[in-house]
């Protein structure tokens, strides 16, 4: 048996080993954790419900095609690939979404196709800026967001950029 396997184990049998020397009650202080983690899920249901319906209707009205129709052919005069625009767009909105889009470009180009690559490596440096915004800020009633907007835009584009060029260097 390998340590990685023992790793998870170990860490819950340190956790409550450590609670039990210090004579903490393990047990109630999980259960109050969990009841709190659960009314947490509950106050951000209305946020992550809004935020994935404007993302359906955003893709079903063919908005994100006309985005991409219209800035596609900018983006390919500096080598970036208009394939991966549909990623760029997506992750900053949603995760399960920019996997979606990286399941229909592996379908469409093959895993090894550098469109893959790009959009792969694209999913691994950027965020989900606009969800966390909309669920998690709205979670604790955080109003003022212009400045986590701005940054967390800022980071996705530069990830965006980033994953491109490596990519091309590294892979072509």
């Amino acid at each position: 048996m390998q340590l990685t396997s023992l790793l998870i184990p170990l860490l819950i049998l340190f956790i409550i080993s450590f609670g039990l020397m210090k004579k903490i009650a393990v047990y109630e202080e999980f259960i109050e954790g969990a009841k709190d983690g659960f009314s947490t899920a509950v106050k951000i249901m209305p946020y992550l419900v809004a935020m994935l319906f404007a993302i359906a209707m955003f893709r079903a009205s063919g908005a994100m095609a006309g985005l991409i129709s219209v800035i596609g052919p900018l983006f390919s005069v500096v080598g970036i690939p208009a394939e991966v625009l549909p990623m760029a767009i997506m992750r900053p909105l949603t995760g399960s979404g920019s996997v979606g889009v990286l399941s229909e470009l592996v379908v469409q180009y093959g895993a090894d196709s550098i469109i893959v690559k790009v959009a792969a490596t694209m999913f691994g440096s950027t965020e989900t800026t606009l969800y966390v915004l909309a669920v998690y800020f709205g979670a604790i009633n955080v109003n003022k967001t212009a400045y986590a907007l701005q940054a967390g835009l800022i980071a996705d584009f530069t990830g965006f950029i980033a994953a491109v060029f490596v990519c091309l260097w590294y892979f072509s």
